[in-house]
């Protein structure tokens, strides 16, 4: 399913491409990849199960919204240690992502890049069709995989709501 204008990118309409998650609904499936000391691994919706979990859409970590992003969800969930688990998800490659969640002491929150086959994008509905990248987006999931919590950023230049967000999360942990 395609939903045209359900974005804009500096005031320009949008579409993204797939159904919207819902809350109160089964996250969709998902097989992202990820690169550190281990090499190529695979992070999976089975692998959030068990505790509350934390997803944070970007468009590419190299750009200066999606940093801002990470950083600030990065220095906020750090506090709640491994009560949760904590997922950034982009195109970026497995390497750039590795790369710059080192440089940034990026430590409470995995990477996992969706550049394969865009599959997770088109899954949980932030696949924009015409720039072949991911919307900005944040979702929570309780311990059983439901979400409890989805906020796509309707202006993909504009920062999401942190603090909606983190209150949605620690109200599972």
């Amino acid at each position: 399913m395609a939903r045209h204008g359900a974005v804009t990118f500096k005031g320009n309409p949008l579409t993204l491409v797939g159904d919207e998650v819902k809350v109160g609904s089964p996250a969709p499936d998902f097989d992202l990849t990820s690169y550190g000391p281990a090499g190529m691994t695979h992070i999976t919706k089975a692998d959030l199960l068990g505790k509350p979990a934390f997803i944070s859409v970007v468009p590419s970590l190299d750009t200066p919204v999606c940093q801002v992003q990470t950083k600030t969800f990065n220095k906020r969930l750090a506090t709640l240690g491994d009560k949760i688990t904590a997922l950034t998800v982009s195109l970026d490659l497995p390497f750039a992502m590795n790369r710059f969640c080192g440089a940034e002491e990026i430590k409470a929150m995995k990477s996992g890049s969706d550049y394969m086959d865009r599959a997770f994008g088109t899954k949980w509905g932030v696949l924009i069709d015409e720039l072949k990248i991911l919307a900005r987006a944040v979702f929570v999931l309780d311990a059983q995989g439901v979400v409890r919590y989805a906020q796509v950023v309707k202006e993909v230049a504009s920062e999401p709501d942190y603090d909606a967000a983190l209150a949605a999360l620690e109200k599972l942990a």
